[in-house]
């Protein structure tokens, strides 16, 4: 027992290296501009971890190159007619090779906090500007309440005491814990081994933590006039949202995207295959809006996977479709403030910014030939040559204020933007083989660790919540109030 117990001490540093490598490639580095060593990789927004630095140079981007046909000993020079004509067929479209000039959209709000906290606020304090007691007392009374009509429902439970609000705000704590200080399950918090915490298990024992957990509610009981499939999670989502609004904030260039959830390598590396097949039928996923120069979560959207509604996949037959309503709610509140929205390729649509630009939100997102919805952009910056250009090299396309820019750098990449402007100077890209000319004058800024762990804990507490409070996670068998 000794020696597997020192074999899992020696196995967890390579777990956690494994961790912060998976974790560091999903964010913007600055590796694309060449200050976190001398090769970067092909990928430009993506870190060049150890773990994500073979997968970038085995592919540099998230399609196959898609070569021209191949010519014969005889054969002419691919195509001037062909070429000619596409840049007509373009031209009447209106995109065209001649650049023009354009400001930024004018941002004069100073982004930031806008609570003063003392010095010696705690943790809960900050936890509280989100979720203030009248929501935590409301999960109490919803939870005892529950618990009293399961009793009545199935016989007494004999051990079960109504919880308290001093009992709830630990109960949370435990869970927003296992975002942070990752195990392979909470109760691991009261083991003897590895993932084990004696100052927290101190807090509440292991037996009264899973009675609050078998009755947890935020919302009880349907009412009604209730037909949304979140109603359970309801309060709590307003609340976040609320304290997302009131509390911060956020400067001009906000991000767009799905945070992982429960997709940890330390878990996973502890699951069996059944638990793995289990975690895989979760249906919900999580979209947010967040400041790109903090990491501070602007707004929240979370989408059921299923459902006959407007929103639900029946409706959806298609995942642009899909990302681009995602795009649209978490953008509700952002109209006419001069906001530079950055997406990745299954939201980047020339509809939607187009879109967004008649409200006074602007957009720059990656371009996938296979993942985006290109309808409207030309067909000849959407395929690769059968040469590969030389690294740095880029062409330009423009429509209106619309700037359609193809840079080469192992591997094509592809951008569509109206914040920018087409003809700025372009940072330079220094490597070891060389200066490599990038198109973009902007430099993207990385989330620091402490707005990481904001966001992982934020993450983990919806996906808690929508988990163990959505239909059919507890008993059909009792009644609705």
């Amino acid at each position: 027992m000794a020696e597997s117990g020192g074999a899992a001490r020696r196995r967890a540093p390579a777990l956690l290296e494994a961790a912060r490598a998976r974790y560091e490639s999903l964010h913007i580095s600055d590796d694309v501009f060449g200050e976190s060593g001398p090769d970067s990789g092909g990928n430009p927004f993506y870190s060049t971890s150890a773990a994500s630095r073979s997968s970038s140079a085995a592919s540099s981007d998230d399609e196959p190159e898609r070569p021209g046909p191949a010519r014969g000993p005889g054969s002419p020079a691919p195509g001037a007619p062909a070429a000619q004509e596409s840049e007509e067929d373009e031209a009447g479209a209106g995109w065209s090779s001649t650049l023009r000039d354009r400001p930024p959209p004018r941002f004069e709000d100073t982004g930031g906090p806008t609570r003063k906290m003392p010095p010696s606020a705690s943790a809960m304090d900050f936890f509280q500007l989100f979720v203030p007691d009248n929501v935590l007392k409301n999960m109490v009374v919803q939870t005892n309440l529950y618990a009293k009509k399961f009793q009545e429902r199935f016989g007494s439970d004999g051990a079960w005491v109504d919880v308290t609000l001093p009992e709830m705000k630990a109960f949370l704590g435990y869970v927003i814990s296992t975002s942070t200080s990752h195990c392979e399950s909470v109760l691991s918090i009261w083991s003897g081994g590895f993932y084990s915490n004696r100052r927290l298990a101190l807090v509440m024992s292991q037996a009264r933590f899973e009675k609050i957990l078998k009755y947890f509610h935020v919302v009880a009981f349907r009412s009604s006039q209730t037909t949304h499939g979140l109603y359970k999670v309801q309060p709590f989502l307003d609340s976040l949202q609320s304290g997302f609004d009131s509390a911060f904030r956020p400067s001009q260039t906000q991000v767009l995207h799905e945070p992982l959830i429960d997709e940890d390598p330390v878990f996973i590396a502890t699951c069996t295959e059944r638990e793995l097949r289990k975690r895989k039928k979760r249906k919900f996923s999580l979209w947010v809006r967040q400041c790109s120069s903090t990491g501070f979560i602007i707004q929240i959207y979370v989408h059921l996977k299923e459902g006959s509604g407007p929103d639900g996949l029946d409706a959806l037959k298609n995942k642009p479709q899909l990302h681009s309503m995602v795009a649209r709610s978490l953008c509700r509140n952002a109209a006419g403030k001069n906001y530079i929205i950055f997406t990745g390729p299954s939201i980047t649509s020339l509809t939607l910014f187009e879109e967004f630009e008649k409200q006074g939100i602007y957009c720059c997102g990656l371009l996938s030939s296979r993942k985006s919805d290109c309808t409207g952009l030309p067909p000849s910056m959407l395929s690769s040559p059968a040469t590969p250009p030389a690294r740095g090299q880029h062409s330009i396309r423009m429509k209106g204020s619309m700037s359609l820019i193809c840079w080469y750098n192992k591997g094509h990449f592809r951008f569509l933007t109206n914040a920018y402007s087409p003809v700025q100077q372009g940072v330079i890209i220094k490597r070891r083989s060389g200066e490599i000319p990038c198109p973009w004058p902007w430099r993207p800024s990385p989330p620091t660790s402490a707005t990481s762990a904001s966001t992982t804990t934020s993450t983990a507490s919806i996906s808690f919540l929508i988990n163990r409070t959505r239909p059919g996670s507890r008993c059909s068998g009792l009644p609705s109030a």
